[in-house]
């Protein structure tokens, strides 16, 4: 299967650059995959859309201020890096901006008087050496909201809350696992009201998840690891739903990954791991049985995922739709309810 199949039009405006003016107030696209029937809805409207006993799984993993931008020892202007896994005291693996240019021992300058070094190449990546072991605190001051290049903008202070979900808590993610950006306490409150489970797992978003397929046949294509962890109640939780034949309703791609990599065939594993888990149709579901997503980029491994659960035909369909109907789309964009 090609990469180019996952392609379709976007006019730019459609790219959603900042969020909606209120949390939870987005559209919504809800695709019946057994029908192939669409409905215009509002996320507002979610609780009454989903049945009772149904268990919803949220990622719960909190985006850090990864994105820096170092002064050269060398040249003037700056460098930005996107710091994506923490390797020992110190040293970060990194995707840099321009890397040919920033080789082995180029040395820079950040906030509060904190240097790095280039340490090594991986590839596309660069390993750099801080002076100091540099933790959340000081990328909380220093660091900015790693906001993906299709926002054509800086990051501003309404970023630091809207670009994480409400339920976030263990930080460690380089990008928001966006379909949880639509829920607010009311929301949750209403679905929990309607006899909705939750649980929640934690999958750290990274290269495997927003790394384009470079490959032209997407079956070349080599996913980078991410790490997850899965509690014992969150575990317990969904082996009860399967047990008891109630859906299992992923909120976002992470979840799906998370659930897909970590089940056994009799139940999932608990604490953590890491997943290089590529979903792409063809690939039969072992877990998952609703999907609230958002609208995915053109040929990413994302948009690849949710043609596995609804169909390549229908989801293109349900996309040439939503262009058509003017959502939007991508991070701060609107979502989708694939049941």
């Amino acid at each position: 299967m090609r990469t180019t199949d996952f392609s379709f039009d976007l006019p730019e405006e459609l790219i959603a650059q900042f969020p909606s003016g209120s949390r939870g107030e987005s559209r919504l696209l809800v695709l019946d995959r057994e029908t192939g029937l669409r409905e215009h809805r509002r996320v507002a409207e979610l609780a009454d859309l989903i049945e009772p006993g149904t268990l919803m799984v949220f990622n719960d993993s909190r985006v850090r201020k990864a994105r820096l931008y170092g002064k050269p020892a060398d040249s003037d202007g700056e460098v930005e890096f996107l710091l994506l896994d923490r390797l020992s005291e110190g040293r970060w693996r990194t995707m840099a901006k321009k890397a040919k240019r920033q080789r082995p021992g180029r040395r820079y300058a950040f906030a509060e008087g904190v240097e790095a070094v280039v340490d090594a190449e991986e590839g596309e990546f660069r390993i750099l050496r801080f002076n100091v072991d540099i933790g959340d605190d000081w990328l909380d001051r220093n660091g900015h909201i790693p906001l993906p290049p299709y926002i054509k903008r800086s990051d501003e202070l309404e970023d630091s809350d809207r670009y994480q979900t409400i339920y976030s808590r263990v930080v460690g993610s380089s990008a928001a696992p966006t379909a949880g950006l639509h829920f607010t306490p009311a929301l949750l409150d209403s679905l929990r009201a309607k006899d909705v489970r939750t649980a929640f797992v934690t999958l750290h978003v990274g290269l495997g998840t927003f790394l384009p397929v470079r490959a032209e046949l997407i079956e070349e294509h080599r996913m980078h690891e991410e790490s997850y962890s899965i509690g014992e109640e969150a575990a317990a939780a969904v082996e009860g739903a399967k047990r008891e034949g109630r859906p299992v309703l992923a909120v976002g791609t992470t979840s799906v990954r998370t659930l897909e990599s970590a089940w056994t065939g009799e139940g999932l594993r608990r604490g953590a791991g890491r997943t290089s888990i590529f979903i792409y149709p063809g690939y039969r579901f072992k877990v998952v049985d609703r999907l609230f997503t958002n609208f995915h980029t053109p040929e990413s491994t994302l948009l690849m995922l949710v043609s596995a659960f609804a169909g390549k035909d229908l989801i293109m369909q349900s996309y040439a739709e939503a262009v058509k109907e003017r959502y939007r789309f991508f991070s701060y964009g609107d979502a989708m309810y694939i049941r």
